[in-house]
C-alpha cells in the first residue's frame, strides 16, 4: 500500500456566514482575506506537507483550483517545485505527486510537460503524474473552455504530453487545439521513458475505461463518502477491468479519503468537528451543483451512468448544511481512535481491492498543530497496519517511481494527434 497526504492550501479564516453570503468559487470576494491570514496559510500548508515527508509517508499530493477560496493553488507545480528540491535536500524518499494540472483547461500543453519534467529532474526521479480532466466550472468559467471541449481538449493534451517524454526526435504537431512546428522539449523526465500517470475522477465509464486501456492509475476522490458512493465506484471499476481482460490488481486503483485521528473517539470529535463542518460546508458545499457539470461537459454514457445512480449529486446538495454526524454517515470523514479508524479503512481497502490511499489529513479551519497531530497519529498508530495489506497478492506496483520501489511498465499512447 502506498500512502501519500493530500493537502490543499484553504483560506482558514472565513466568515461564519460564508456558506450562506458566498460561493467558494469564481466570484468569492478578496476582499475577505487578510495579507497576514494568507500568508499563514501557504506557510502552514507547506510545512504540514514537509511533516508528513518526515513521517514517513510515500507521496505528497497536491491539486490545482482556480479563483477559489478552498484551495488557493492555480499552479500545484510552484508548490511541487517547491517540494521536489526540499525533500531532495533532506534525502527523504517521498513521491512528489501533483494530481494536478488540469489538461481539459490548459492551452499550453507543453509547458505542462515540462514543468513536470523538471519536477522529476529537480527530485531525482520522484514524479508521479497526475492529470485531472478539471473541474467544470474551472475550465469554462474561469478560462473560457466551451464545456463540450473540455475533454476532446484533455484527450489531445495528454497525448502530446506522453509522446513529447517519450519522443526521441523533434516532431511536428498539427492538433485542433494546439499547433508546433517543433516538439522537442527541455528537460525531459529522469524516468524513462515516462513517470507513471494517475488520474483522478469521478467515477464515469469513459474515464475508467481510458484509464484501464491506457495502463494509467485511476483515483476516486471519497468527498461524498466512502460508504454512499466508494464502493459502487470501485464495484464498477473491477467489473469493467475484467470484463477488458485486465488483471485485478489493486495498486492500479487510489481513494482520496478525508480522515481525522485523535486518541479517543471522543476527543476526534471535540478537535476536529467544527474544522469538518467549516471544509465541507466553506469549501465543496458552497459550490452551486451545476457548476460542477455544466452541459455538455459530460459524455452520454456519463449521463447514463448519472441518471442511472444519482448517488453523488444527492449528497453534494447537502454539503452546504451539513452536520459533522451527516459527514461520518455519508463515510465522508473516517473519524476516531486510531483503532477505529485503522479498521475501518483496512475493511474498505480490502473489499474494494485499494492499493492507494490518499489521506486528507488537514483541512478546512483546522489549524497547523492539529494537522501535524492528525499527520503524527496517522503515520505512526495508523499506516503500520495499511502497508502490508497487498504485500502477499503477487502483484507489483506498476504505478510508482521506480526509485520508491515500484516497478514501471509502460505502454506509450499513440503517436497521432488525439486520443480515442
Amino acid at each position: 500500500m502506498k500512502i501519500s497526504l493530500f493537502s490543499q492550501a484553504a483560506y482558514r479564516q472565513l466568515p461564519g456566514d460564508f456558506e450562506q453570503r458566498h460561493r467558494s468559487c469564481v466570484s468569492t470576494p478578496y476582499s475577505l482575506t487578510s495579507p497576514e491570514h494568507v500568508y499563514d496559510s501557504y506557510r502552514d500548508y507547506l510545512d504540514e506537507l514537509m511533516h508528513a515527508a518526515r513521517m514517513g509517508f510515500d507521496g505528497l499530493s497536491v491539486t490545482e483550483h482556480g479563483q477559489s477560496s478552498y484551495d488557493m493553488v492555480p499552479n500545484p507545480n510552484l508548490i511541487a517545485s517547491a517540494l521536489a528540491y526540499a525533500t531532495e535536500a533532506e534525502g527523504l524518499e517521498v513521491a512528489i505527486y501533483p494530481l494536478g494540472r488540469s489538461l481539459g483547461k490548459t492551452r499550453e500543453p507543453l509547458r505542462v510537460a515540462e514543468e513536470y519534467a523538471m519536477i522529476d529532474v529537480i527530485s531525482g526521479g520522484r514524479l508521479v503524474a497526475g492529470f485531472p480532466i478539471g473541474l467544470s466550472y474551472d475550465a469554462s468559467m474561469n478560462n473560457g473552455v466551451p464545456p463540450i471541449d473540455m475533454r476532446r481538449q484533455f484527450d489531445e493534451n495528454l497525448s502530446l504530453i506522453v509522446r513529447a517524454w517519450t519522443d526521441p526526435d523533434p516532431f511536428p504537431w498539427n492538433g485542433t487545439y494546439s499547433k508546433y512546428q517543433a516538439v522537442n522539449i527541455w528537460p525531459r523526465p529522469l524516468q524513462q521513458p515516462r513517470p507513471a500517470v494517475f488520474m483522478p475522477g469521478s467515477g464515469t465509464p469513459r474515464t475508467m475505461r481510458f484509464t484501464l486501456e491506457q495502463d494509467f492509475g485511476f483515483n476516486y476522490f471519497g468527498w461524498f463518502g466512502q460508504r454512499v458512493t466508494g464502493q459502487r465506484v470501485f464495484g464498477r471499476f473491477w467489473e469493467l477491468a475484467e470484463s477488458l481482460g485486465f488483471e485485478a490488481n489493486p495498486y492500479r486503483a487510489g481513494f482520496m479519503q478525508t480522515i481525522a485521528v485523535a486518541e479517543t473517539d471522543a476527543k476526534a470529535r471535540r478537535d476536529y468537528a467544527p474544522h469538518l463542518e467549516y471544509f465541507f460546508r466553506k469549501g465543496l458545499g458552497s459550490i452551486p451543483a451545476e457548476y460542477m457539470d455544466l452541459p455538455g461537459a459530460t459524455d452520454i454514457n456519463g449521463v447514463r451512468a448519472l441518471v442511472k445512480d444519482p448517488g453523488d449529486l444527492g449528497i453534494f446538495a447537502t454539503l452546504k448544511s451539513a452536520t459533522f454526524d451527516d459527514l461520518v454517515e455519508y463515510g465522508s470523514v473516517v473519524i476516531g481512535s486510531p483503532e477505529t479508524v485503522r479498521d475501518t479503512l483496512v475493511e474498505f481497502c480490502r473489499e474494494n481491492r485499494v492499493g492507494n490511499i490518499l489521506a486528507m489529513l488537514g483541512f478546512g479551519s483546522l489549524p497547523r498543530h492539529l494537522v501535524e497531530q492528525n499527520i503524527t497519529l496517522f503515520a505512526t498508530e495508523v499506516a503500520p497496519a495499511l502497508r502490508g495489506i497487498w504485500a502477499d497478492s503477487g502483484f507489483e506496483h506498476h504505478w510508482w517511481p521506480e526509485r520508491l520501489g515500484g516497478r514501471p511498465r509502460h505502454q506509450p499512447l499513440d503517436r497521432g494527434s488525439t486520443v480515442a
